[in-house]
């Protein structure tokens, strides 16, 4: 067995659950497949953008790797089709490391932006940071209200107005762990070690930035004068009850 197959097994070796691999390459598929499978996850596998929007539908996988360099479609176009059907998490796979890739993914709703060539330590920090969050239980569940703004921790939804506000996994973990310490100012650090398990060694930070403005636009009256998630400038985020 290679030390690439071994470290492989390495991060994969948790909990099962339901993983979806879009990749138009069929060896990349295979190889993430059989490794997954090996530690217990059910797989299915997509190598165009209709195949991926179907399984989505009608396997309602637990996560999914998205390959952005897909031979017959844009990658970008393929997460915005299965963001106006599911807040599934998704993490993006891709060769494409420009700073305006990156922000034009979150913005489509990817939770997690991964830069080929990968490390397999970085991946298992990435994997595991998002189904650890989609696999936290309810216990001590409650809803937060503030005015108009309600935020269900166990339904995990958010109404404002009395309107229903959709959200991504990520939009809504962020805004409760802000909401759930009203006025404690949080730096960006500190939010992608708590939100996203991860750290600026792992991730840009600027990911704790478009998930704010994200926030605002879906939440706020004046996103531009934010009333809830304010900015304290040169440090972080502040939740203003």
């Amino acid at each position: 067995m290679s030390l690439l197959q071994t470290e492989l097994q390495a991060i994969f070796r948790r909990s099962s659950g339901r993983v979806l691999v879009v990749d138009d390459d069929e060896d990349v598929r295979a190889m993430l497949a059989r490794f997954l499978e090996s530690e217990g996850y059910q797989i299915t596998e997509a190598a165009t953008g209709a195949e991926a929007l179907t399984a989505v539908i009608e396997r309602a996988p637990d996560l999914v790797l998205l390959d952005l360099m897909l031979s017959s479609e844009d990658g970008f176009d393929v997460l915005a089709s299965i963001r106006r059907y599911s807040d599934v998490p998704v993490i993006v796979l891709t060769a494409r490391d420009r700073e305006t890739d990156r922000v034009l993914g979150l913005k489509l709703g990817a939770d997690d932006y991964v830069c080929k060539p990968f490390s397999p330590a970085e991946l298992e920090a990435r994997i595991g940071s998002v189904l650890r969050r989609g696999n936290r239980t309810s216990e001590g569940s409650r809803t937060l209200q503030f005015g108009e703004l309600s935020i269900d921790t166990s339904a995990r939804e958010v109404h404002v107005g009395g309107e229903l506000v959709e959200t991504t996994a990520k939009e809504f973990d962020l805004l409760t762990f802000l909401a759930s310490s009203p006025r404690q100012v949080f730096t960006r650090e500190q939010l992608l070690s708590q939100v996203w398990d991860s750290s600026s060694q792992w991730q840009d930070d600027g990911t704790v930035t478009e998930h704010v403005r994200r926030i605002r636009r879906k939440i706020e009256p004046e996103p531009e004068r934010p009333r809830w998630v304010r900015t304290v400038r040169g440090v972080g985020y502040r939740f203003e009850p």
